[in-house]
């Protein structure tokens, strides 16, 4: 897939002016959605992005022109992951069409924005039946809970577009660094913890993204190998698994 990408031809990297003027603002703001105030959120409040936003200001290794089609994907895609992480109410989701939306990742069977809405970001992205993390296992709270005490800061950013909408297929990255200790729950019903160790955990994927007239997300394909943050992770074998009669799952309230 990988390869079948990178033979497409670059497009135009930025959007005529008259064009951008009448674009949505969450493809022109990263924080677009922040601003409604009178969404439903998780946490009876917008989450706070300073810190991952300042992390991925200084660390990118991307400098999109504004306006350019990687700008505007960009910004489309960190908008559409705070809605999926932090809305509650699907129709509060300005960025996708959820009357159409789907999700999936690798050659599993695509996801509703219902089922993402239920079982959060993580855990749809996320494979279950690992070693380390079992989607199955772990609840919306204690999936995001895990990922944030982890990475404090876990930056995005686009690398490369390669077509341009209704239909967008993209590289990006997604990295940050291995700050806090990590405890997950696998698929042997095991708590599995890894002791921090400040390394950058630094993973990549392509994504196709099909939007709407609106510039609405109508169906995201990703692939990416999901094991590669744990082997980043954990590249000594020092992971700790302790059997568990009994999985007890926490919710938590961290933004990501």
């Amino acid at each position: 897939m990988l390869t079948e990408m990178s033979s497409l031809k670059e497009p135009n990297p930025t959007v005529p002016e008259q064009q951008s003027a009448v674009l949505p603002d969450y493809m022109t703001d990263p924080n677009a959605v922040l601003k409604d105030t009178d969404a439903k959120w998780r946490y009876k409040q917008p989450p706070d992005y300073t810190k991952t936003r300042k992390y991925y200001s200084e660390t990118k290794s991307r400098h999109h022109a504004a306006g350019s089609l990687p700008q505007l994907v960009e910004n489309l895609v960190k908008n559409w992951e705070i809605e999926a992480s932090f809305k509650t109410q699907l129709s509060d989701w300005r960025t996708v069409d959820f009357a159409q939306y789907s999700f999936a990742v690798n050659e599993r069977e695509p996801v509703s924005a219902e089922h993402m809405l239920r079982v959060g970001t993580y855990n749809a992205i996320l494979a279950p039946g690992g070693t380390y993390y079992d989607a199955a296992a772990m609840d919306f709270g204690s999936s995001h809970k895990t990922f944030k005490r982890m990475m404090p800061t876990f930056a995005w950013e686009v690398l490369e577009v390669y077509t341009e909408p209704p239909v967008v297929a993209f590289k990006w990255r997604h990295w940050g660094e291995f700050k806090g200790d990590y405890s997950a729950v696998n698929v042997a019903g095991e708590s599995v913890k890894v002791p921090a160790n400040g390394q950058l955990i630094d993973i990549t994927g392509v994504t196709v993204a099909h939007l709407n007239e609106k510039m609405q997300v109508t169906k995201l394909k990703t692939w990416f190998d999901p094991d590669e943050m744990f082997r980043q992770m954990d590249p000594s074998n020092l992971a700790v698994r302790v059997p568990m009669a009994s999985c007890p799952i926490a919710g938590g309230s961290d933004a990501s």
